[in-house]
C-alpha cells in the first residue's frame, strides 16, 4: 500500500467512531448498513460527491459528518469517503470558500446592495444608526447572495469530486490489470 493509502486508513473514520457518535445513534440500524461502508466503484464517487456538497455547504465541523452519513443511505454512497471529504473545508480553507460564495452569490444573482455597501461602512467609520439601517435592509440581501454562492460552489465541487472520483477508480483498476496482465505474461 502507498503511503497515501496508508495515511488516508489512518485518519479516515472507522465505523466504531460513527457508532459512539450521539448524533448518530437514533440512526444506528440505518447507517451501519454494511453496503454504505464498502469500497465500490459507484459508493466512492458518490461518498466523494456527498462529501463535498455537504462538507461545503454546512461549514460545521461535526454536523457535516453527520449529515454525510444520513445522507448517505439514500445516495447509497460511502460513509467512510464522504465523511474524509468533509475535511477539505477545515479552518485553513473556510474564508476562501466564503469569500468564493460572496463572489459568486453576487455575480449570479446581480441583487443591490450586499458586501459592497459592507465595505463602504467600514472605510468611512459610519455610526451605529447606518450599521442597523445596513442590518435591516441590506444585510438580508447579502446572506441570500452569500447562501446561493455557497449552495453553487458546493454542487459544482460535488460534480467535479464525482467524475475526478469515478475517473480515478478506472485508472486505478486498469493499471491494477495491466501489472496482472504483465506478471502474468512474464510467469509464462
Amino acid at each position: 500500500m502507498s503511503r497515501i493509502g496508508a495515511w488516508i486508513n489512518r485518519q479516515a473514520p472507522t465505523r466504531d467512531s460513527f457508532e459512539r457518535s450521539r448524533f448518530l445513534r437514533p440512526f444506528a440500524k440505518r447507517v451501519f448498513h454494511p453496503a454504505l461502508w464498502r469500497f465500490t466503484r459507484r459508493s466512492v464517487p458518490r461518498g466523494v460527491a456527498l462529501g463535498l456538497l455537504v462538507g461545503i455547504f454546512l461549514l460545521i465541523p461535526g454536523v457535516q459528518i453527520a449529515g454525510v452519513a444520513l445522507l448517505a443511505l439514500p445516495a447509497r454512497a460511502n460513509i467512510p469517503i464522504g465523511a474524509a471529504m468533509t475535511f477539505l473545508s477545515m479552518p485553513a480553507t473556510t474564508p476562501f470558500i466564503l469569500i468564493a460564495s460572496v463572489y459568486v452569490g453576487e455575480s449570479v444573482l446581480r441583487l443591490s446592495g450586499g458586501s459592497g455597501r459592507f465595505y463602504e461602512l467600514i472605510e468611512s467609520g459610519a455610526p451605529l444608526s447606518q450599521w442597523l439601517d445596513f442590518l435591516w435592509t441590506e444585510a438580508p440581501l447579502a446572506l441570500v447572495q452569500g447562501v446561493a454562492g455557497l449552495a453553487i460552489i458546493s454542487i459544482v465541487a460535488a460534480a467535479v469530486g464525482y467524475v475526478l472520483a469515478a475517473w480515478f477508480w478506472r485508472w486505478w483498476i486498469s493499471s491494477k490489470w495491466r501489472r496482472r496482465s504483465k506478471a502474468i505474461a512474464a510467469s509464462r
